[in-house]
């Protein structure tokens, strides 16, 4: 046995030694070595940060050319072609300096491209620049993002909207898995936080290509937490204050990282009392409580990449029914609330094999969420479980082409456990596969893909027909022939053309079909349409964006013709004291788009000048408009980032004005919005006392104390503003 055990070792050793890795320096233009620089290659998941010499290396590669990527503020991303077929790849590079923000690599969109390189216009944001403009939630801080909006009942609940575009229209991503948490309603939250999530990627159009069903009007992929950096160990402690709400928010964090293992967990609590509005008075039963916590370890060599994650989000809120009530500054939801309780799992992996590679990824998601009328005893509670696939296998590259083909699938059950049925028990299954091609030729990029999707639902006869309650059993098959086709050109140096043509679909979910109850978040009776059809569209996009060294510019334009549109509208007649909600279909035509610029103008490179506009209409095929479109909105920044010092490093201050226009095309059950205008304020940075650091930030949103009603709260019938000024301060520590 001791024989076995020493060849067992030595052959481990000769395998360690033999691993490829690639090394090398970062320097500056005067040939200084930079410090921090992000270094990756996330083709393989690999990632490090070079020393106080400015050297770095990667170890345990696969052989296999690959990009390496180079990116620190204040300097211009980098990318550098290599090959690991020897033992040590030496890769030096010299970083030129520039007022422009890093160039992230886009990972919602398949090939991994820089966004500079992307065939597809993909917004990204991360968690901690939404932090610094002050945002309350995670979805507060996507509708920062142009063509970004939130459908939203006070501060605890909100649902994106892309291009007026909600609900299961816009698929959202976390971990690399479909999230399912029931987001058919508009009463629905997001249900996810913004602890552990590095940022987000918004692909605002049809993206059926990449996702199948649900990702007719765009996806939001949420981007989670990265491991440490090899061979460290951290631990952080971060602290929120709200005034407004009286709120506040603690979050824990650590994880490390070996040459192979990682691992990381975080914990994040938060609670909430009533908001309060700019006349004084607290809404009532707006408060709310929430507990997320994640955790995940990883392992890579050269041959395999595994990632485990794990999250568990729990969340207690109040539905307002009675507006300006009891006024109190409690943060216990009373009756009528919810009870959201989500766990979600994931494993992601990738297999190297030579120039190729497999990704194999599997998720598990199990959402209960019941609605509490008046007492413990919940009416409506349902269980759903999602198990997804989603397997991809990359061709080996050319000098000019890249090839992806894949399947992806889901297996989901929705189960009633409450005294109220809305909807019958019922099972989907989804199966699709695509293909996708990139060609390069010169300084132009094509891509191309298609993609077939079968979806089907089956559900169980609830009661007896004719009885009070009665839901029909379904068994209905949904499919569709999808494709997409992009270009993108420079037309001159610093001009890039993008120009892409997708058509989406999206099958109709349970609720559509089989609705025929009171629906206690919404407070109206629904009845389903068991012979809707599937939702098809086909969607032209174009954006232009130039950059130079102090001046950017970009325009997107969008024409979204979608057929067979769904919706929900009251048909006059009353079921207990319910207003009666049909669901019905029109076809639907939806344009507008978005512009902005960035002005940083020479030598006052630390004054950032930002303006964007954005704008959509929605019209159904007979001239009426569609509800829930938001209104135009005219956003402009004024930041300053100060200059590293010895006492206060990395620094911003910010002062912002967000204007809303009117809303005047409106739904046939819709009222109008007048125009409003917020004005907010930020300053933070890094702070070193000796040895000791912290980030402190400090907010000040709609510091005016406006009073204004945003088009698409839920709470503009009843009259009710938006919340009133809000100062937030945070501080966070490194140890």
């Amino acid at each position: 046995m001791k024989p076995f055990l020493i060849a067992l070792f030595l052959g481990f050793s000769i395998v360690a030694n033999a691993q490829n890795k690639v090394a090398g320096v970062v320097f500056d233009a005067q040939n200084n070595p930079i410090i921090d620089v992000n270094i990756s290659i996330p083709e393989i998941h690999k990632e490090t940060i070079s020393d106080a010499n400015g050297k770095y290396q990667i170890t345990n590669l696969p052989s296999g050319n690959f990009k390496i990527i180079f990116s620190y503020i204040g300097f211009a991303t980098q990318t550098k072609d290599f090959s690991s077929k020897e033992k040590i790849n030496i890769v030096d590079v010299i970083l030129l300096e520039t007022v422009h923000q890093m160039d992230e690599v886009i990972v919602s969109t398949v090939f991994n491209k820089l966004q500079s390189q992307n065939v597809m216009k993909v917004e990204h944001e991360s968690v901690k620049t939404m932090q610094q403009k002050g945002a309350t939630t995670l979805i507060e801080g996507l509708a920062t993002i142009p063509g970004v909006s939130q459908i939203s009942t006070g501060v605890s609940i909100g649902k994106p909207v892309i291009r007026g575009l909600s609900a299961n229209r816009v698929l959202v991503y976390s971990q690399g898995v479909r999230l399912e948490n029931q987001a058919f309603g508009d009463e629905h939250g997001l249900g996810l936080n913004d602890s552990g999530v590095d940022g987000v990627e918004v692909i605002k159009g049809p993206a059926s290509l990449l996702y199948g069903s649900d990702a007719l009007g765009g996806v939001l992929y949420f981007i989670p937490e990265k491991f440490a950096k090899s061979n460290t160990f951290g631990v952080d402690i971060g602290q929120k204050y709200f005034s407004n709400t009286l709120g506040s928010t603690t979050n824990i964090g650590a994880k490390g990282s070996t040459d192979r293992f990682k691992f990381l967990s975080r914990v994040n609590n938060t609670r909430h009392s009533d908001y309060k509005i700019p006349e004084g008075n607290r809404v009532t039963n707006t408060r709310y409580n929430e507990l997320d916590f994640k955790t995940g370890i990883g392992y890579s060599d050269s041959n395999f990449s595994s990632e485990f994650r794990y999250n568990y989000n729990q969340i207690l809120l109040g539905i307002p029914e009675e507006g300006i009530a009891e006024q109190t500054t409690a943060k216990a939801p009373q009756y009528p609330r919810q009870a959201v309780y989500n766990q979600l799992l994931s494993l992601n992996n990738t297999v190297f094999l030579g120039n190729s590679k497999l990704d194999f990824n599997v998720g598990y998601i199990f959402n209960d969420r019941a609605e509490f009328p008046e007492s413990s005893t919940p009416g409506s509670n349902w269980h759903l479980k999602t198990l997804n696939y989603d397997v991809k296998f990359h061709l080996p590259k050319t000098s000019k082409t890249e090839t992806i083909f894949g399947a992806q699938g889901m297996h989901q059950t929705n189960l009633n456990v409450g005294t109220e049925y809305l909807i019958p028990d019922a099972i989907t299954n989804d199966i699709g596969a695509f293909g996708t091609t990139r060609y390069e030729f010169g300084s132009n990029v094509l891509q191309a893909g298609i993609r077939y999707d079968v979806r089907k639902i089956n559900s169980i006869e609830h009661l007896n027909f004719g009885d009070e309650g009665y839901l029909a059993p379904i068994d209905r098959k949904f499919d569709s022939f999808n494709a997409s086709l992009g270009y993108k050109t420079s037309i001159y140096k610093a001009t890039i053309l993008r120009l892409n043509l997708a058509s989406g679909f999206r099958a109709p979910n349970i609720f559509e079909l089989s609705s025929n109850g009171v629906h206690d978040g919404t407070i109206r009776f629904e009845i389903g349409n068991p012979n809707l059809k599937s939702e098809q569209n086909f969607q032209t996009d174009l954006n232009l964006e130039y950059k130079n060294s102090h001046f950017e510019l970009f325009v997107n334009g969008f024409y979204n013709k979608i057929n067979n549109y769904i919706f929900i509208a009251p048909n006059g007649t009353k079921n207990n004291g319910f207003d009666v909600y049909d669901y019905l279909q029109n076809n639907a035509n939806l344009y507008g788009g978005e512009a902005g610029i960035h002005f940083h103008p020479h030598p006052l490179d630390w004054l950032h000048i930002t303006s964007s506009f954005e704008s959509v209409t929605g019209k159904k095929s007979n001239g009426d408009y569609l509800p829930l479109i938001p209104a135009n909105k005219w956003n402009n920044t004024l930041r300053i980032d100060f200059k590293s010092n010895k006492t206060f490093k990395d620094g911003f201050a910010s002062a912002n004005i967000e204007h809303t226009l009117n809303q005047n095309n409106v739904g046939q059950f819709e009222t109008k919005s007048n125009d409003y205008t917020l004005f907010n304020f930020g300053i933070g940075g890094k702070i070193q006392l000796g040895k000791s650091a912290f980030n402190l930030n400090l907010n000040a949103n709609n510091i005016l104390n406006k009073s204004y009603i945003a088009h698409l709260s839920r709470l503009k019938n009843a009259g009710i503003p938006n919340i009133g000024r809000n100062i937030i301060l945070s501080i966070c520590f490194s140890i």
